[in-house]
């Protein structure tokens, strides 16, 4: 029997159109080597006003690595009650947190009491040393946390891809991510800073 899953759609991002985002319409198709999943996604991703192409870039390939038929856009980055990228199940239980850029320590904290696994993607190659260097300590009381970060090149590389009405090819292998966008290509892979412990 194959282990080969089909996921052939994604919920849109519904709950994340704040006013006045700009509402990015993305097909998103995933051939993830290393989980077995093959599908394609069409995505509606909202740019907050505060947030930036590579920013919203990063949720679309971080989207990507994590693909799932329950995955979904939360607010993030204007919400203190959302991630930026998450999966509940039937119950509303938040099986999946996924953080993006270099969150209060209390706001990993709170995740990670809600939810039964969190991610953090970091981003800004000079701020996130600082940063790291602050509250790793910190962080390590959190069992059910992973921090990954991607480089300053990743993201610029990231940003010239986005364009309204986007269609992108995502192949994954060995953690690590390629995004094509017509003649356009971009190798994302996140470096392993910690990863949570085992159940």
């Amino acid at each position: 029997m194959s282990n080969v899953h089909w996921v052939t759609t994604a919920k849109p991002s519904t709950n994340c159109m704040a006013l006045k985002s700009t509402v990015f319409k993305v097909k998103l198709n995933v051939a993830d080597l290393d989980r077995n999943i093959y599908g394609d996604f069409a995505l509606a991703v909202a740019r907050h006003p505060s947030e930036t192409d590579a920013r919203m870039m990063l949720r679309v390939a971080v989207f990507a690595l994590h693909a799932h038929e329950q995955l979904q856009f939360g607010r993030g980055i204007s919400t203190d009650d959302e991630p930026d990228l998450w999966i509940k199940d039937l119950t509303d239980a938040i099986e999946l947190w996924i953080e993006l850029g270099t969150p209060d320590p209390s706001r990993l904290r709170k995740a990670s009491g809600r939810a039964q696994n969190v991610l953090l993607y970091a981003y800004g190659e000079r701020a996130f040393k600082v940063w790291w260097d602050k509250n790793a300590d910190a962080l390590a009381r959190f069992d059910n946390l992973s921090v990954y970060s991607v480089t300053d090149s990743e993201l610029t590389e990231l940003a010239a891809l986005a364009a309204p009405g986007l269609a992108l090819q995502c192949t994954i292998s060995d953690g690590e991510l390629w995004l094509t966008s017509g003649n356009e290509s971009v190798q994302v892979k996140p470096a392993v800073l910690r990863r949570a412990e085992e159940p």
